[in-house]
């Protein structure tokens, strides 16, 4: 399987490289397209972790969802609980922690960058989420969403920089279980939609030729469709300059929609977790290919 897929790996990227009749410098060399993947929600506990407990990590992953990121640059997941050793439990319904070394196994299978700017990694507290981010890092990926300060939190992570910028903001839009709001503190960026608004047009008026993409963590749980006031905020970030939406919380797939001619992605759906019910197994892993003058976009529907 994985030669199968290096093979059509390889001959995609050969076919991106042959435009206008002529071959173009070569996709390694002169990046002229980069390829970002998405994923949602990512649970290394509870039911997950029994399942890696008895038979290992390589038995969380899909064969699937693998040959996409193998034929991706950048791999964006959203970890949906603190890895840490330390055991400081939040006063909250659903706490979560998962071991640090289980981080490797994302970055071997193509994860670049985990987003944390959710409701559970905090559960272990502020010290918990501060050492997830720097495990995350330990283990070879950039942490999103996340700072020694709400500001610093807030700011946009550069993805890369050929064949243009492409910049990722992720925020939190729901509140958080007995976690005090303090914005000098570390943080997950729970930036509100004004202040985002005005951050993305400042991307857009400073460079017209990035790419801005948002992921937000909202939405109500295990249902199928947002509510208008996700449509509202949505368009308002589209219309303010961002490229695409590409958001999670819900443990559903949600609907995909396009507006002015960017995706919505209301939510992404659960990718690695222990929800077994047909409504929480279906996920959608978005492809972009990101180009001088383009994105175009390939939709990956995985059952997990």
């Amino acid at each position: 399987m994985l030669i199968y897929n290096f093979f059509w790996c390889s001959l995609l990227t050969l076919l991106l490289s042959f435009q206008g009749g002529q071959m173009q410098p070569a996709h390694l060399s002169g990046r002229d397209t980069l390829t970002v993947a998405f994923t949602g929600d990512i649970l290394l506990d509870r039911g997950v972790r029994r399942q890696i407990e008895n038979r290992g990590m390589e038995s969380i992953f899909d064969e699937k969802a693998d040959s996409v990121f193998r034929c991706s640059d950048i791999v964006v997941g959203n970890l949906e609980c603190p890895a840490t050793t330390l055991n400081t439990p939040m006063m909250k319904k659903f706490v979560f922690r998962a071991e640090p070394v289980w981080l490797e196994a994302l970055r071997a299978h193509g994860f670049t960058h985990l987003n944390l700017a959710n409701n559970h990694t905090v559960d272990q507290g502020r010290r918990g989420l501060v050492d997830t981010w720097r495990n995350v890092e330990r283990y070879g990926m950039t942490p999103v969403g996340v700072g020694n300060t709400m500001a610093e939190a807030a700011q946009p992570v550069l993805l890369a920089e050929h064949p243009r910028k492409v910049w990722l903001i992720a925020s939190l839009q729901l509140a958080l279980e007995h976690f005090p709001y303090l914005p000098e503190a570390p943080s997950v960026n729970q930036e509100s939609i004004d202040s985002m608004v005005v951050r993305i047009r400042a991307l857009r008026e400073e460079d017209s030729t990035a790419v801005i993409l948002v992921s937000l963590h909202w939405g109500q749980e295990h249902t199928l469709e947002p509510v208008p006031m996700q449509r509202s905020v949505a368009r308002r970030l589209i219309d303010a300059g961002a490229d695409a939406l590409i958001c999670h919380h819900t443990h559903t797939l949600q609907t995909i929609e396009q507006y002015r001619g960017k995706y919505i992605y209301y939510s992404l759906g659960n990718f690695i977790f222990d929800q077994r019910q047909d409504i929480n197994r279906r996920t959608c892993i978005p492809q972009l290919k990101i180009t001088r003058d383009s994105i175009r976009v390939t939709n990956h529907f995985v059952m997990i």
